[in-house]
């Protein structure tokens, strides 16, 4: 029978229906993302917190005013914010290819991306399962997890950098540099989030999980050659114990393994 989440051992990797804001529409199949006013946050349903692995993302709307962050975020990334808001988040940038971390913009990309063109996202961290904090808890509602709440980011503990971790990103197949080393531990989700004005059509991604990727690159430039996210193994919810529901804030405490 299958669990009471969005993923499951039969389910490929998809965008999360959970983790993700209101404000953020995902499509049937799961693959595509779309919103409007500000920025919102998605990301998918399985991470990663060791070695190397790659996904895609083609911008499919920006429109006259529409922008996106797109890049790797953890479980404790402000989905109600941008990729890159604060420390659980590395984005990449549309307008003039910047890349993104705590709300600092920085130079990264020669030049920004636009609509059609097709971004990679690649991570590597060597040993990272050493690194990765414990999972925060989650509770049954309405028959989907969802995370209890916890501390305000500035009030959590960045953790202890992986050695040797690397995030870098692609632009139709290639690399546009090093955008960040030794990040922080823990386990990371391809994620997007989008913005445009509320008069407009939705600005729209398309995800790809791989392992058929548009602009899979040919040289990594002597980094570890990735795994496609779609390799990503499942990772079941473990009841952990039975929680009262007041006026129908929780049925059951769950955990990830």
């Amino acid at each position: 029978m299958r669990e009471r989440n969005d993923d499951a051992p039969d389910l490929p990797v998809l965008l999360s229906r959970v983790f993700k804001s209101d404000k953020v529409e995902v499509s049937d199949d799961r693959l595509t993302a779309g919103s409007t006013k500000g920025y919102r946050m998605v990301r998918a349903t399985r991470g990663v917190a060791a070695g190397a692995w790659y996904f895609e993302v083609k911008v499919l709307h920006l429109g006259s005013t529409g922008h996106t962050r797109l890049g790797w975020a953890t479980n404790n990334a402000d989905i109600h914010a941008p990729v890159g808001y604060d420390v659980f988040g590395f984005g990449y940038r549309d307008m003039d290819g910047t890349k993104v971390h705590k709300a600092w913009r920085a130079n990264y990309a020669d030049q920004g991306y636009g609509e059609g063109d097709v971004l990679g996202f690649y991570i590597h961290l060597p040993d990272g399962e050493l690194y990765e904090p414990k999972q925060p808890f989650l509770v049954h509602y309405k028959g989907l997890p969802f995370r209890a709440e916890a501390p305000k980011a500035a009030e959590q503990k960045t953790p202890d950098p992986v050695p040797g971790s690397e995030i870098c990103y692609f632009k139709n197949g290639v690399c546009q540099g090093t955008a960040f080393v030794d990040i922080p531990g823990g386990r990371y989700y391809p994620a997007a989030s989008m913005y445009t004005l509320p008069d407009q059509p939705n600005c729209e991604v398309r995800f790809n999980f791989g392992p058929n990727f548009e602009f899979f690159p040919e040289d990594f430039g002597g980094r570890s050659v990735p795994q496609p996210m779609s390799d990503v193994p499942y990772r079941p919810y473990q009841l952990a114990n039975e929680v009262p529901a007041e006026n129908g804030t929780a049925e059951k405490t769950i955990k990830l393994q």
